[in-house]
């Protein structure tokens, strides 16, 4: 089976890197809860994680690979569909955990996806391609950060476990990829509006090297903040939950 290069196909070979991701994921994803694998492909992944985790499931959009799965791995239920408009409430009613080899084209899809799941998806081990994995994981002052990195850590922290050359996969991508583990924050609701930070936060790295008083005037008016002297790339997400609290107070 060739991979598919409008589906972003790209099948890992090296079996050191999968133990070492099977392992990553054993470590990091609670075995008392359902898992969901997202992309499983010929299944480098699957028949360990199956048995390792009692309730487990496995979303694939490329029907070739569910035959190949069918065979494979018989005793694993593999819902054939994208898993960007799977409702995830039909896979598993209550919380489980992430996991997926993403397909780079729409991995920062996914990504958005999990967090508007957030309330059902505690933690997330999963594959992307390195600069995506390096903005998601990036902290406040630093050049790579941006609307992926405010978004994803205003749920989750992040961290990036190890990195993968391109040799290792059949056929080599063009980069390297990374993997990352997000693990959900106890206090993972932001205690200002949601939609008005969004914006915020949309706005501010739309213009990324303007201070913040330009991109936002906007919303704050004439509001005179410290924060406001600085470009979005220097702030924390806690900084721009500050500046959306003010917002908030300045339209009352």
């Amino acid at each position: 089976m060739k991979a598919k290069k409008q589906l972003g196909q790209h099948f890992l070979t090296d079996q050191t890197v999968v133990y070492s991701i099977i392992e990553a994921i054993k470590e990091h994803c609670d075995a008392s809860m359902p898992l969901l694998e997202v992309g499983p492909g010929k299944g480098v992944l699957t028949e360990e994680l199956s048995q390792h985790f009692p309730s487990f499931k496995a979303v694939e959009f490329d029907r070739d690979m569910v035959a190949i799965l069918s065979r494979s791995v018989p005793e694993v239920t593999v819902i054939q569909q994208d898993f960007l408009r799977l409702p995830v409430e039909e896979v598993y009613p209550g919380q489980f955990n992430l996991v997926g080899n993403f397909p780079y084209n729409i991995s920062s899809q996914i990504l958005f996806k999990l967090i508007e799941n957030r309330d059902k998806i505690p933690c997330m081990v999963g594959m992307f391609q390195k600069e995506v994995a390096d903005r998601i994981c990036a902290g406040p002052k630093g050049r790579v950060n941006g609307i992926i990195s405010i978004r994803a850590q205003a749920h989750y922290r992040a961290e990036k476990l190890f990195d993968i050359a391109p040799s290792a996969f059949s056929p080599p991508p063009k980069v390297q990829s990374s993997i990352i583990v997000l693990h959900r924050r106890d206090n993972y609701e932001l205690d200002c509006d949601m939609k008005l930070f969004s914006q915020i936060v949309k706005m501010a790295y739309g213009q990324r090297r303007k201070k913040m008083r330009n991109t936002i005037r906007s919303i704050v008016g004439d509001l005179d903040h410290e924060l406001l002297q600085h470009r979005p790339e220097e702030l924390s997400v806690e900084e721009f939950v500050t500046l959306t609290k003010l917002a908030e107070q300045k339209k009352q």
